[in-house]
């Protein structure tokens, strides 16, 4: 092959284990952050089930198991959905919405209720007892607003519904909390699709964790604007 002609990029994932198998100076690293890549394999696998007629079903079972016990995280579903039919997208949305603010309650219930039994099964396990300690020390706070922020940022969900029960947040407090995050973040999602299509595909499947970033930075600056200019 001459110098002069053109190398297929890899892909992300072979980014990734190129730079897991090969130790040396010139190994290839993940070009962006792990959690991105985590989501990049959780879409492709994702996709077989928006080619089937359980693709809905599945996508309200991975909404309500994350909120409360599972890691996978139902975004990349829905995308795959989406993606498959557009204008359905605010219906998948809802499906998503549902599952996940009833999965939040259950969530809320384990550490309400059954956290001295269960909590050895989550930590360390689920998550980590100091991921643990700092949300729920954010509770004292102002637990709305912890709830809110946290919706839309990697920390896993079901993070905040079970300390929320620990903490004894006030369950009407966490559930309009619950369904303004997970509204926001998940009918995002869908309203891209519905109105641009297959045009974001690319932005989308690419950049997914770092829209939802900077929606939350916006939101926590329009947040701290009405708080200090008012």
């Amino acid at each position: 092959m001459s110098p002069n002609e053109n190398v297929e990029e890899p892909t992300l994932g072979e980014a990734v284990v190129a730079g897991a198998a090969d130790d040396g100076p010139q190994a290839l690293k993940p070009p962006i952050d792990v959690r991105v890549g985590f989501m990049r394999r959780m879409y492709d696998w994702s996709l077989k089930w928006a080619e089937t007629p359980y693709g809905v079903p599945m996508l309200f079972a991975i909404s309500f198991a994350e909120a409360s016990f599972f890691p996978i995280p139902p975004d990349v579903l829905l995308l795959a959905l989406c993606f498959a039919a557009p204008k359905k997208s605010f219906r998948f949305a809802a499906w998503t919405l549902a599952g996940s603010v009833i999965g939040g309650m259950f969530g809320y219930y384990i550490g309400f209720a059954l956290w001295e039994k269960l909590h050895g099964t989550f930590i360390p396990h689920v998550f980590s007892q100091a991921a643990f300690d700092r949300v729920k020390q954010l509770y004292l706070d102002n637990a709305f607003k912890v709830i809110v922020a946290k919706g839309f940022t990697p920390i896993p969900f079901k993070i905040v519904t079970i300390t929320a029960g620990v903490a004894h947040v006030p369950f009407g407090e966490f559930v309009a909390a619950s369904i303004v995050c997970r509204s926001i973040r998940f009918f995002l999602v869908g309203g891209l699709i519905y109105y641009f299509g297959a045009k974001v595909r690319p932005f989308v499947e690419r950049w997914l964790s770092w829209i939802m970033l900077g929606f939350l930075v916006l939101l926590v600056g329009g947040i701290l604007a009405l708080k200090y200019l008012r």
